[in-house]
């Protein structure tokens, strides 16, 4: 009698094994066969894709290729070497043992760098846009498409002169722009509303000192969004004219 109970147990734990997600599981990984075919393109007869010891699910859901035999977490690994980390490739949807998702000549990480679509060809752009939290956070996001590429720390208008809310557009740029209210330069400068105020590097003085080097993280300007040296260039050279910005 135990025998039979234990062999209807087993017989249902088989059963169950081959579904994920009410989906078939032809090697009982817990990631489905459409989901290893189409969006983690690993071997779906082969519950540890590249043979490290660990199933694709467990690699997954710690956050490391199931591709590369060495322990190494997605956004570490670049498994089709395009210049897209695996992590980026799941973001965007793109395929991560194909350097050229959508075949039309150029690598997926080259294609992200310039802003293109690395799913559809004929030169599809994707959209910019950028969210400032004026909170507690202080943080600047960039997005393209619905991908968030990087977060950076920033200082937002202080009490009484607080950062506008909304949703606004880069109208204009000026790579050193002179501020006659406050005698300052405004680096990397990125207007909004004609030039009330705007996203730039934090501001120097005529002789060359930097304004608020210790204020990234406060809400201490007089309005603007200043942000640090070096995140305050690569976001002027990556948003264009009319990218969408909104802050909250």
């Amino acid at each position: 009698m135990n025998k039979y109970i234990f062999t209807i147990i087993i017989s249902c734990l088989i059963g169950a094994s081959v579904y994920a997600n009410n989906l078939m599981d032809s090697d009982a990984d817990g990631v489905s066969d459409y989901d290893e075919i189409n969006v983690y393109y690993t071997d779906m007869n082969n519950p540890d894709t590249d043979g490290d010891g660990f199933s694709d699910w467990v690699e997954l859901n710690s956050g490391y290729s199931p591709h590369n035999s060495t322990i190494i977490k997605l956004e570490d690994s670049d498994y089709d070497k395009d210049g897209l980390s695996d992590r980026m490739e799941l973001n965007f949807h793109a395929n991560l043992i194909n350097s050229d998702t959508d075949g039309d000549g150029y690598l997926d990480g080259d294609e992200i760098k310039n802003g293109y679509d690395p799913l559809k060809g004929n030169k599809a752009k994707l959209s910019k846009r950028i969210e400032i939290n004026t909170g507690e956070k202080q943080e600047l996001s960039y997005f393209l498409g619905d991908v968030r590429m990087g977060i950076y720390q920033v200082s937002t208008g202080r009490y009484g002169m607080r950062t506008p809310l909304g949703h606004f557009m880069v109208d204009s740029k000026k790579e050193k722009a002179w501020s006659a209210a406050y005698g300052l330069w405004m680096p990397y400068w990125m207007s909004m509303q004609n030039g009330y105020f705007g996203i730039h590097e934090l501001p120097e003085w005529p002789n060359g000192a930097k304004e608020g080097e210790d204020h990234l993280g406060k809400a201490v300007s007089h309005g603007c969004i200043r942000l640090g040296v070096g995140p305050a260039e690569f976001l002027y050279n990556w948003a264009e004219i009319n990218t969408l910005v909104f802050i909250y």
